[in-house]
């Protein structure tokens, strides 16, 4: 029997240019609700961090384009996944004044921890001060972000130059 219904609820996180949808992953059952739960927030790609619960292949079919991003649960995501990360929220948030907005959904097993702290990542990377990243998403999405990610976005730097509000070395 197919379910009817998606697990938790999904957090529209929108920061100036960006817009993601944190979710908790999609299984087989429930895909179809979550691809038009997309497909209302104008989602063009999906980020999976979490092991494959579901099909790559009907995701594709949908006309969503699924990124694999997985990184252990627990750790912080390393350097060669934020620069896959960072040039994916560039590619699709990059080009200008879209008209609907593309949105980016993204997604670890519960959503709380790994997907927050890409999406913190990302409002880092165009201008938000580290904080203001994670207290916007938590405002937004309770139980995001525990205290070992908390001290990682703390100390994040920025890797984009020149982009978003000034920064000074």
């Amino acid at each position: 029997m197919a379910s009817s219904v998606v697990a938790n609820k999904m957090t529209l996180i929108e920061w100036g240019p960006l817009k993601f949808l944190i979710m908790d992953a999609p299984k087989e059952s429930n895909l179809h609700l979550y691809l038009k739960e997309c497909k209302n927030h104008n989602v063009t790609e999906i980020v999976r961090i979490s092991e494959p619960s579901y099909s790559a292949k009907d995701v594709q079919a949908s006309g969503v384009n699924l990124h694999e991003m997985f990184y252990p649960d627990g750790s912080s995501p390393p350097k060669d996944l934020i620069d896959r990360w960072v040039s994916l929220v560039s590619a699709t948030f990059g080009g200008g004044k879209q008209d609907p907005l593309p949105c980016i959904a993204i997604h670890c097993v519960a959503g709380l921890g790994r997907a927050p702290v890409l999406v913190a990542i990302a409002m880092i990377e165009y201008g938000a001060e580290n904080m203001e990243a994670v207290s916007f998403i938590r405002k937004r999405r309770r139980g995001a972000i525990n205290t070992v990610q908390l001290n990682y976005l703390e100390n994040y730097r920025r890797t984009r130059r020149g982009k978003g509000k000034c920064v000074i070395s």
